[in-house]
């Protein structure tokens, strides 16, 4: 890509890892700046990594740092991101341009890690929950670009499905029509984030990380551009109940509606919002299945690299 290398910065780790044909795990940064208080934030975030490093991979957290597209933070600049918080711009495409011209700094959402991972040749990227069509947006058109990227860009993407403050319904259907294959890890059903069902069905099941990989290989090798989404359920002693966790999230929509909230800034406010009402015990659940995806990433990345 022209001028690429004006922008762009690979980790010497991450960039031996892919040269090598090794297994390497992206991270997104929003989940630091956006997703979770200080210090929890950079706590989990470092986690995170050590997790993928257990199993097999090497972690690529990912952000702008002073406009340059980084792929492979370091544990400072974690920390940085973390401690400066709701100040860090959220980028998603649309932004990047723009980010890195003023030299900002910037937290990747699931859209922009996926670009700058395949920039950086990484196939695997492991999140907490993407994005999708919110609830309403047959009014107000809010959808999320996720779901754009996820049929245009060609990386694997391992969730805990939508966040279930979306309408889940009309995320599967947007998908589907974008021919993106939505696997449920060991579940025919499309997990909820906070919770392990939704009464949602996925388009196929697939019961180990090798039959994973093998479907990702097959669809990089056939050129179908696009991502392969999978869905990996909370463990089962983090999922919350879903009548509980369904009224909180009815209740922070409802706040949000009363304070005018809208566009990118929704989300980080119905997750602290749902927080506050759950006495944190979603912010608990929401660490766990982003462990419980870091391990479930190393493993597929492992199995595709072989």
């Amino acid at each position: 890509m022209k001028n690429l290398e004006k922008y762009l910065v690979v980790a010497p780790e991450v960039q031996q890892a892919v040269a090598q044909g090794k297994p390497v795990v992206a991270l997104e940064s929003t989940i630091i700046s956006h997703g979770m208080p200080y210090p929890k934030n950079v706590e989990t975030a470092l986690n995170v990594e050590k997790i993928i490093r257990e199993n097999g991979a090497v972690p690529a957290t990912i952000a702008i740092i002073g406009g340059k597209l980084t792929v492979g933070i370091t544990p400072e600049q974690i920390d940085y991101l973390g401690k400066k918080g709701l100040a860090v711009t959220k980028v998603s495409r649309r932004d990047i341009p723009v980010v890195c011209a003023q030299g900002m700094d910037g937290a990747t959402t699931v859209a922009t890690t996926m670009i700058l991972a395949e920039m950086a040749g990484v196939k695997i990227f492991a999140t907490g929950g993407i994005g999708g069509v919110h609830r309403g947006a047959e009014t107000t058109m809010d959808i999320s670009a996720d779901l754009e990227e996820l049929s245009n860009t060609s990386v694997l993407v391992v969730c805990a499905g939508a966040k279930s403050i979306l309408d889940l319904g009309l995320t599967l259907e947007y998908l589907e029509t974008k021919g993106v294959p939505v696997i449920g890890y060991q579940t025919a059903e499309l997990p909820a984030f906070y919770t392990r069902e939704s009464g949602f069905k996925v388009d196929y099941r697939m019961d180990t990380p090798g039959e994973i990989a093998g479907a990702f290989r097959t669809k990089l090798e056939l050129g179908l551009k696009g991502s392969m989404l999978v869905t990996n359920p909370i463990p089962e002693q983090y999922s919350m109940d879903r009548a509980y966790i369904d009224k909180a999230i009815a209740d922070a929509i409802r706040h949000a509606g009363e304070l005018g909230i809208k566009g990118k800034e929704t989300t980080p406010y119905l997750l602290d919002e749902i927080q506050k009402i759950t006495s944190g015990t979603s912010l608990e659940a929401n660490i766990q299945l982003v462990y419980n995806n870091a391990r479930l990433g190393a493993a597929i990345a492992t199995e595709l690299f072989k």
